[in-house]
């Protein structure tokens, strides 16, 4: 496509995207309307608004249930530290859904990283950054290998990932040899490996760099989807995948390279992991799979594609993070802690459903 028609239809989509929020917004503030059909229509224009309200209900409540220890800086700070690791996968997970696809296979490409990076600096003795970069270039490699997958031999993402997940995690325990590369040996030798970790005080609270990273990784993405030609197409692309073809978007190449960045973001996450545990674990992120698709549903994206946000994941992090500790503050056990979690999950999707019917 020349660069004249890639203009004219990077203009449309910036036409479409404002006419589409005008008459949202429009809806809205129409005279008449039912109040029902006002809030519906408010919750379809703003995705990011009935994950942002439950944060708040959230924090107001536990802030009443327990008292001052939940506004504690410390007690705060060990929320934002207990979400890093899945807030970054979250943004990974939320690109491959937002193409309408899933990624079962985050968190054993996380971990195969931090196993990938221990061993570079300390089995084979090269410099941190090194090892660092080889971790990296591991989770490009693991996700070129899903999209390819997904693009070119045409499974469903669902399958691959789940099939990509054993494959990842088996490669993982067969090159760690199940042992753990110890906290005192990366600190010895490899100490940029626990970087992220570092902490820092902030207003009273003790945060981290890899809170920090977080947050800068949101943004990014965020300026990515939101004011680049690449996000408009991946938002086109799990929209109506048909439709981007025929606007002259090429869907494999922007699939591929979503799956290639998410695999980057998850080598991010494992750099974070081994801050957080300071060690490299091949046990450790287990669930971080299903902890970051709880992140992205929670937090508004549509599993049907095509509509979210990388900040709803991070309130979708920070809604499962603070109702995590407020439960465990109030003394209720970890059962039910996890029965609240897959209950808010299965709202979010009867929201989602319900939002949709526009």
């Amino acid at each position: 496509m020349s660069s004249t028609e890639t203009k004219r239809v990077e203009t449309a989509d910036h036409e479409r995207v404002a006419n589409a929020a005008q008459g949202d917004f429009a809806k809205i503030n129409q005279a008449g309307v039912p109040l029902s059909e006002r809030v519906h229509n408010f919750f379809h224009a703003y995705p990011i608004a009935a994950p942002t309200l439950v944060l708040v209900i959230a924090i107001l409540a536990f802030s009443s249930i327990v008292g001052d220890r939940f506004f504690h800086p410390f007690n705060l700070s060990l929320i934002v530290q207990q979400v890093t690791i899945i807030g970054i996968l979250g943004i990974a997970q939320t690109l491959i859904i937002l193409t309408a696809g899933i990624d079962l296979s985050v968190g054993a490409v996380m971990v195969l990283c931090s196993v990938v990076m221990g061993k570079t600096a300390l089995t084979m003795g090269l410099p941190a950054p090194l090892a660092l970069g080889a971790g990296l270039l591991t989770g490009a490699i693991t996700g070129w290998i899903n999209g390819i997958l997904v693009t070119r031999v045409k499974l469903p993402p669902f399958i691959v990932t789940l099939g990509t997940w054993n494959i990842f995690f088996a490669l993982n325990l067969w090159y760690s040899e199940s042992q753990t590369i110890r906290s005192t040996d990366i600190a010895r030798e490899a100490s940029l490996l626990q970087w992220q970790g570092t902490a820092f005080e902030f207003f009273g609270a003790r945060l981290t760099y890899g809170s920090v990273s977080m947050i800068l990784l949101v943004i990014l993405v965020w300026y990515a989807l939101k004011w680049t030609a690449w996000g408009r197409h991946v938002y086109a692309v799990g929209d109506d995948p048909q439709a981007a073809e025929l606007a002259g978007i090429n869907t494999k190449r922007i699939l591929l390279s979503v799956y290639v960045v998410a695999g980057v973001l998850c080598a991010f996450a494992a750099w974070a992991l081994i801050g957080r545990i300071g060690s490299v674990s091949p046990q450790a992120g287990m669930m971080a799979n299903l902890d970051s698709i709880s992140a992205v549903v929670i937090g508004g994206t549509s599993l049907f594609g095509g509509r979210g946000s990388v900040f709803g994941t991070l309130i979708g992090a920070l809604v499962v993070g603070v109702f995590t500790n407020g439960l465990a503050l109030a003394g209720v056990d970890v059962l039910w802690q996890q029965f609240t979690i897959g209950l808010l999950i299965i709202v979010a999707v009867a929201i989602d459903q319900w939002i949709r019917k526009v």
